[in-house]
């Protein structure tokens, strides 16, 4: 008598100890970002700043939220965020960095109100589009982007 086993592809037919490490990690997370924010600051701010890092969904989602609910010390959106959300928009930094307008739009970035977010959304390639529903400096590109 010849018996086949299916394959398990569903998460909650998982081994125990699979399902109990992911509920592990998944519970650990905040406290790991938190605890690498503090401990090991020069590469969470590599990791932050790199946005091509690549990162484990969960521990991404924790960066962005901690980064939304306050920016660690040394990060400066401007410098990282701002130069590719001008690119969604068409811009080039180089370009605009005359502009009368440029220290104000540094300013709005660094004291963006969703951070967190325009991070996630930066890392993921979000379209202009997308960008334009949540950046503060949206209608400042445009603006340029015509000229």
């Amino acid at each position: 008598m010849t018996t086949t086993t299916t394959p398990r592809t569903d998460a909650s037919r998982q081994p125990w100890w699979a399902r109990l490490s992911e509920r592990c990690y998944r519970a650990t997370t905040p406290r790991l970002v938190q605890d690498m924010q503090h401990e090991a600051a020069g590469t969470y701010g590599e990791m932050l700043e790199d946005l091509n890092t690549p990162l484990d969904a969960h521990f991404e989602r924790e960066m962005a939220r901690q980064l939304q609910d306050g920016q660690p010390f040394g990060f400066v959106p401007a410098r990282t965020l701002m130069p590719v959300m001008m690119q969604r928009f068409g811009l080039q930094d180089g370009e605009l960095a005359a502009d009368p307008g440029y220290d104000a739009m540094r300013a709005t970035c660094n004291g963006c109100p969703v951070v967190g977010k325009c991070w996630k959304a930066m890392r993921a390639g979000a379209d202009v589009e997308e960008c334009r529903s949540f950046c503060p400096n949206a209608e400042a590109f445009d603006s340029r982007a015509t000229q």
